[in-house]
């Protein structure tokens, strides 16, 4: 069953929900998050990080719901929606690994990986409620 996915998965950006909100509130910690060029960040990449922990529970919610977990959207949104969550993960690899900040790229990248590759099992449904009955 592919619910332990969305659980690891929905983890790991509860994790980044608490790591963005500490952004948000103006932590000196913004070398690990959008370029690594501010030790503490600007009033619009503050707002930036508030907005993605928005992005972080749909990506949550559209995950228990690809899989079955949950019935929160018309049929087939959550298909479509979890491969373009994919593919928006697969760019942010891409995005931090060329970070000019080294502890974005050597801490965000690898996070970023794990949840692409976690996105990708549940868009292909491994493991769906379906396939469980």
């Amino acid at each position: 069953m592919a619910v332990p996915f969305a659980l690891l998965f929905t983890a790991i950006l509860a994790a980044l929900v608490v790591f963005q909100l500490t952004l948000a509130f103006g932590a000196p910690i913004g070398r690990f998050a959008w370029g690594g060029q501010h030790r503490v960040l600007p009033r619009r990449l503050r707002i930036g990080s508030a907005v993605s922990v928005l992005i972080y529970a749909f990506m949550a919610v559209v995950a228990f719901d690809r899989l079955g977990a949950i019935d929160v959207f018309p049929d087939g949104f959550s298909v479509v929606a979890m491969w373009v969550i994919f593919g928006y993960l697969c760019l942010g690899i891409l995005l931090n690994a060329v970070s000019r900040s080294k502890p974005e790229r050597y801490t965000m990248t690898p996070v970023v990986i794990v949840l692409a590759v976690l996105s990708l099992l549940i868009a292909s449904g491994v493991g769906t409620m379906a396939h469980a009955i």
